[in-house]
């Protein structure tokens, strides 16, 4: 009897991972197949288009490597990144190849790769070191973070703002050059920048959407916003607080000079593959001035209105409004509930080459291309209310006012609604009822809100779970039905999940999602506004109409395992 092994044509046409990948039964031929075309159609390696599509795990994928071509495997984890030999290999090398070099000995250089198959890394490190590369194997997602932190693409960063080559969106007469020789010393310190260039390169791969350098009496600490939580990072020594507000300024081209007012700048550089915008704020305290570096990434305008949390209904009553011809939209909340990046998911829906859209913001936080966008510039007169009424001799078809502050604004936003365009804005309110009685408190009248407002939305960000530690949690049935939740919903079928904490979130979270409460204005709360009714009136009403509030909205997404009943109480106690 013949002992050869019959070999499927698809799969002898595979090498590398995919080979092993396809042999272990993580993938089939055809899967793998389909991964190698996607890398070359995408010009990316094998393991990111993999890893990418959510096909294999990281951990799942290193395991599998390691016991098929019986190599070691290493937590990066584990390792001070500090340690690691960091002249022995080109950084263009390890970005480009995705590896990183973890130590030599004798002749050998160890290294440690998602992808030991690559013959091609081989031969181009034996070539550039003269040493024989020695694989170890290591996760993805571990190496990718380790590339960003010391790689050529972070150095790339460190170099372009130590240089000060950025593509600024602010003019130059905005900027004031600096006279005092000091003041050129301090900002050019050499610690001073590399410290700045080190905070900016860690808030982006930390997710933060903030950073915060404050001064005190005696100490000056660097805080992070993840995850909407403040973090303290780091503690520098307090001697560098002026160079460091002075070097910031320097980059986002405000007046160094000028201590005693309030500033705002931005800048805008290249990390990696993606562009970013950073938006920065002055604020002299007692101590020296606070500095807030607001990290402004595009690509969350564009996550589609899928990523931002809506259930199926919400989002049918969302969609079916912003397809209408002319009307009001209102979204509401506290500041950093999302609002922005909500109108801007709605706007990218809109924005074809027939439709016109103009937009007024304080500021324009995000560019988006086809849309006109406007910043307001109240010392020059240009408010929410000038911009409006330029904007309807523009021929819009939609408008999107920033904020709706005071009668004025709220009036000429509401005329423009009934006059045939669509009207986005928001407004401070704690949910979707009180809205409506915000603007007749203002001043509007009532028949003018009926006739106007079609949809308000109300909405949170409530902390994601981590999908890679949060674990089943027990409540006792009382503390469920105080939470909200009906005793219908108590029937076994469903588990909530708390926080734990591992070495990929913060304390249990990773990410945010949206909690919303979305009001279409129907004609029976037509009725109610009309009769100058209250927000609880508004509000009842739309209970029987089967609108969720944002309690009620927390809980659905607890019962789908996406965040715990502790962080939609904190979010929703109002």
């Amino acid at each position: 009897m013949s002992t050869d092994t019959v070999v499927d044509p698809a799969q002898s046409s595979l090498t590398g991972v995919a080979r092993v990948l396809v042999n272990a039964g993580k993938l089939t031929a055809k899967a793998a197949e389909d991964f190698v075309k996607q890398s070359k159609e995408r010009k990316v390696s094998f393991v990111t288009a993999v890893i990418g599509a959510g096909a294999v795990q990281p951990t799942d994928l290193a395991h599998t490597l390691s016991a098929a071509l019986a190599l070691p495997l290493l937590d990066l984890n584990a390792v001070d990144p500090a340690k690691l030999p960091r002249s022995v290999l080109e950084g263009k090398i390890a970005t480009q190849y995705q590896l990183i070099p973890l130590g030599k000995r004798g002749n050998r250089l160890f290294i440690g790769a998602a992808d030991p198959t690559d013959i091609e890394a081989a031969d181009r490190i034996k070539f550039a070191t003269q040493l024989t590369p020695e694989w170890v194997v290591v996760e993805y997602d571990k190496l990718m973070r380790q590339l960003e932190n010391q790689g050529s693409s972070a150095n790339e960063v460190i170099e372009s703002l130590a240089s000060g080559e950025f593509d600024f969106d602010v003019t130059e007469e905005d900027a004031a050059p600096a006279e005092s020789g000091e003041i050129t010393v301090d900002v050019e310190d050499a610690p001073v920048v590399r410290f700045l260039q080190k905070m900016i390169i860690d808030a982006i791969n930390m997710r933060a959407s903030d950073l915060h350098f404050e001064p005190y009496e005696y100490s000056y600490r660097v805080r992070f916003r993840i995850d909407g939580e403040l973090r303290e990072i780091s503690q520098p020594p307090i001697a560098i607080k002026d160079k460091l507000a002075s070097r910031i300024k320097v980059i986002s081209r405000m007046d160094i000079a000028e201590k005693r007012v309030p500033q705002d700048g931005r800048m805008k550089l290249k990390f990696g593959q993606r562009a970013i915008d950073f938006r920065v704020s002055t604020l002299p305290t007692l101590f020296g001035e606070k500095v807030v570096i607001r990290i402004l990434d595009p690509s969350s305008a564009k996550l589609g209105i899928e990523a931002l949390g809506y259930e199926k209904t919400e989002k049918d009553r969302l969609m079916a409004c912003i397809q209408r011809p002319y009307g009001m939209i209102l979204v509401t909340g506290p500041t950093g509930s999302g609002k922005t990046v909500s109108l801007y998911t709605c706007l990218n829906l809109l924005n074809q080459p027939g439709v016109n859209i103009a937009t007024v913001e304080d500021p324009a936080e995000i560019n988006l291309p086809g849309i006109n966008q406007v910043n307001v510039n109240e010392r020059a007169g240009m408010n929410f209310a000038v911009a409006l009424r330029a904007f309807l001799r523009q021929d819009p078809d939609v408008i999107m006012v920033g904020e709706i502050r005071d009668l004025e604004t709220a009036d000429i936003a509401i005329k423009a609604a009934q006059t045939g365009h669509l009207v986005m804005s928001t407004l401070h309110t704690n949910d979707a009822p009180t809205t409506l009685t915000r603007l007749m408190n203002m001043g509007v009248a009532p028949f003018n809100i009926a006739a106007s407002v079609l949809l308000i939305t109300a909405q949170r960000l409530g902390r994601r779970l981590c999908e890679n530690c949060k674990t089943p949690a027990e409540y006792p049935r009382e503390s469920l039905l105080k939470a909200g939740f009906a005793p219908a919903d108590l029937d076994g079928s469903w588990k909530p999940y708390r926080a734990v904490g591992c070495s990929a979130c913060n304390n249990g979270y990773k990410g945010r999602v949206g909690l919303y409460q979305v009001m279409p204005i129907t004609e029976a709360i037509q009725r109610i506004i009309l009769s100058e009714g209250t927000a609880l009136d508004i509000a009842a009403q739309a209970q029987t109409e089967g609108v969720r509030d944002l309690r009620q909205s927390g809980l659905v997404k607890v019962r789908a395992g996406v965040t715990s009943l502790e962080e939609v109480i904190t979010v929703t106690n109002e």
